[in-house]
Order: structure tokens, then C-alpha cells, then sequence
């Protein structure tokens, strides 16, 4: 099983980004993915949340209406960022969970089995 995420680069504030997180040894029909941000100095929090087999996503209350997850045919889910803002700046990172999560505990890392690298998101202001 691994998760490799891409996409992470320096944009001005107001800029978008698409985080992009390739699943491979395992489909997302049978995992869920949250997508986690940590901020220098912060403990990791949780963004988002696909459950492709399922059809939900949820979102933290700091990104939603910005934020967008989506996943497709290729085993790969993305973060689509808009209007990013200097607090948005984080290592941003995928994670897998063998198992479905409800809306109140999607964002608990200690659920999740699998994790990518991350990739840095700088967001100048």
C-alpha cells in the first residue's frame, strides 16, 4: 500500500492549488481518504474526508466553501484549494482508512492505516 501526494508549490494569496494523491496496492472502493495539514509549530489537523464506495465527503469548518475532494477512475484523489490564504500554509497529507468514517470521527489521524510523505503548500500573503 502506498499513498503519494503531489501538487504542493508557493502561491500568492487568493491562488489556487490541486493536491493530488495516488493510491496504489489497494482501491479506493475499499479505503476512504482524509487529507491532513500540519502548519509549523501546529499539530496535524484534518481538511477532508472521500468515501468513494460510499459517497461522502466532509470538511473542516477553516476550509469549507474553498476546498474541494473528488477522486476518479485512476485511484487517485484530489484536493482542489481556492482562495488560499497565509494560513492555509502547511505540509499537506494524505491518509487511507480501511474502513468508513462517520462525520464525527473522519478527522481523528489514529483511524487512518496509511499515510503519504506530504507535499508543502506556501502561501505568500
Amino acid at each position: 500500500v502506498q499513498l503519494v501526494e503531489s501538487g504542493g508549490a508557493l502561491v500568492q494569496a487568493g491562488g489556487s492549488l490541486r493536491l493530488s494523491c495516488a493510491a496504489s496496492g489497494f482501491t479506493l472502493d475499499d479505503y476512504a481518504i482524509g487529507w491532513f495539514r500540519q502548519a509549523p509549530g501546529k499539530e496535524r489537523e484534518g481538511v477532508s474526508y472521500i468515501s468513494s464506495s460510499v459517497g461522502v465527503s466532509h470538511y473542516s469548518d477553516s476550509v469549507k466553501g474553498r476546498f474541494t475532494i473528488s477522486s476518479d477512475a485512476k485511484n487517485t484523489v484530489y484536493l482542489q484549494m481556492n482562495n488560499l490564504q497565509a494560513v492555509d500554509t502547511a505540509v499537506y497529507y494524505c491518509a487511507a482508512a480501511a474502513r468508513y468514517l462517520k462525520s464525527a470521527s473522519w478527522d481523528k489521524e489514529e483511524l487512518y492505516d496509511y499515510w503519504g510523505q506530504g507535499t508543502q503548500v506556501t502561501v505568500s500573503s
